[in-house]
C-alpha cells in the first residue's frame, strides 16, 4: 500500500509531491496533460494586487514558505527556477504616484512598496511619470519547472501519463483502491479539470481564461518586470513573455482574435516600440468566486482529498496549500476556514 495517489501534476499537483517527499510519504501521480494553466502561466509572485493596491492574501507567510520551497526544489532538480526580478509598476500621471505613497504608508503593504520613484529609462519604453517598485518580487519559470519535474517523477516511476478514470476508484473506510494501486489517501489537484470530477465538480470552481504572448521587440530593453495593465517580463534573446487577458465565459484553451487584439492594445500603451507575436498561449485558470482556493476532505469519504483553485497566484500558493492539506490530513490540523471547502459544502447540507 502506498500513502498517496495524486492526480494532476500542474503546480498543485507537484506541491503536494514535494510535501509527501519531504516526509518520506509514498505516492504515484497521475497526469494527462489535459490541463495547461500551470505550464502556460506567466509565472509571476508579487505580495500586492496592483490594480487595487492592497495586500494579497497571507502574502507574508506564502513568500516564506515558497522561497524554501523552490530551493529544496531546486536542490532536489538541480536547475533554477525561481528568478528574484523586481517588478515595476509604471505610472501614467501624478494621481497615480500619489495613490502609490498612499498605499505604502498602510501597515500591511509598507514591507513590499518601495517609497523611492524609480525613473530608469528603459530603451523602448516611455515613462515620464516614472515607475514604483514592488518589493520581494520575481517568477518562477512554471514550463521548465513542471517539465523538468515531470521528467524526474518518471525516472522514479512516480509518473502515469494516463487520463484518471473516476469510475475505478473504490473508496473504502481505510483505503482507496484504483485498479492494481492500494493508497490511504487520494488528492485531487486537476485544476480546471475538476468539473469532470464526480466526488468535487459540485465546487463552485468558476475558471478564467488568459491568454499571453510571446514577443520579440529587440529595440525593448528591459531587464526588470513592467506591470501595468499587462505584465511584461523579459525572457532573453530579444523575447519577452506578455499577459494576461482575463475571460470569465470562454472555458476553451484555444488563444483567440478578440484576446489577441486586446493584448496588442495593452502592449501599445506601454511601449514604444516595434514588436513581433511569436507565440501567443490561451489557459483556464481555476479560479474561485471568492479568491480562495478549494483545500479539504469529501464530506463522506475521508480517504479523499482535493487541493485546487489556486488562481492566477499558484507560484505563491501551491507550495503553502499543500503543506495546509497535508497537515490536515497527516496530523489533523485544522484547514483554515477561508480555502476549506467546507465553506461551500456545509452550506448545501444547511449547516451554518
Amino acid at each position: 500500500m502506498i500513502d498517496y495517489i495524486i492526480v494532476g501534476a500542474g503546480l498543485a499537483g507537484i506541491s503536494f509531491c514535494e510535501r509527501a517527499l519531504l516526509h518520506e510519504k509514498s505516492f504515484v501521480v497521475f497526469n494527462n496533460d489535459s490541463q495547461n494553466s500551470s505550464k502556460i502561466a506567466g509565472g509571476l509572485y508579487n505580495p500586492v494586487i496592483l490594480k487595487r493596491f492592497s495586500e494579497v492574501w497571507q502574502a507574508k507567510e506564502q513568500l516564506e514558505l515558497m522561497t524554501d520551497f523552490y530551493s529544496n526544489l531546486s536542490s532536489r532538480i538541480p536547475n533554477k527556477f525561481d528568478f528574484k526580478v523586481p517588478i515595476l509598476r509604471k505610472f501614467f500621471s501624478i494621481e497615480e504616484q500619489n495613490n502609490w505613497f498612499a498605499a505604502s504608508d498602510k501597515v500591511a503593504l509598507a514591507p513590499f512598496l518601495s517609497t523611492s520613484l524609480c525613473f530608469n529609462e528603459y530603451e523602448g519604453i516611455d515613462s515620464p511619470f516614472g515607475y514604483g517598485e514592488v518589493l520581494q518580487t520575481g517568477f518562477v519559470d512554471t514550463a521548465s519547472l513542471l517539465s523538468k519535474y515531470h521528467d524526474f517523477l518518471l525516472s522514479r516511476q512516480l509518473l502515469l501519463n494516463e487520463t484518471f478514470d473516476y469510475d475505478a476508484l473504490i473508496v473504502e473506510e481505510d483505503r482507496v483502491l484504483y485498479k492494481n494501486l492500494e493508497a490511504k489517501h487520494i488528492v485531487f489537484a486537476e485544476g480546471f479539470g475538476l468539473h469532470a470530477n464526480p466526488f468535487f465538480n459540485e465546487l463552485p470552481l468558476d475558471g478564467t481564461k488568459g491568454e499571453l504572448f510571446v514577443i520579440k521587440a529587440p529595440d525593448l530593453k528591459l531587464d526588470v518586470i513592467v506591470n501595468t495593465s499587462v505584465f511584461i517580463l523579459p525572457l532573453g534573446n530579444d523575447l519577452f513573455k506578455v499577459g494576461a487577458t482575463y475571460n470569465w465565459k470562454d472555458k476553451t484553451d484555444l488563444p483567440t482574435e478578440e484576446g489577441k487584439k486586446v493584448l496588442i492594445d495593452r502592449i501599445k500603451e506601454i511601449v514604444s516600440c516595434e514588436f513581433e507575436i511569436i507565440e501567443h498561449y490561451a489557459g483556464v485558470r481555476p479560479t474561485v468566486r471568492d479568491r480562495r482556493p478549494l483545500v479539504g476532505t469529501h464530506s463522506e469519504y475521508k480517504r479523499v482529498h482535493v487541493l485546487n483553485g489556486l488562481g492566477t497566484r499558484g507560484v505563491m500558493l501551491g507550495p503553502a496549500m499543500a503543506k495546509a492539506l497535508y497537515d490536515n490530513i497527516e496530523n489533523c490540523i485544522l484547514l483554515d476556514k477561508e480555502i476549506d471547502i467546507k465553506r461551500f459544502t456545509n452550506k448545501r447540507k444547511g449547516k451554518s
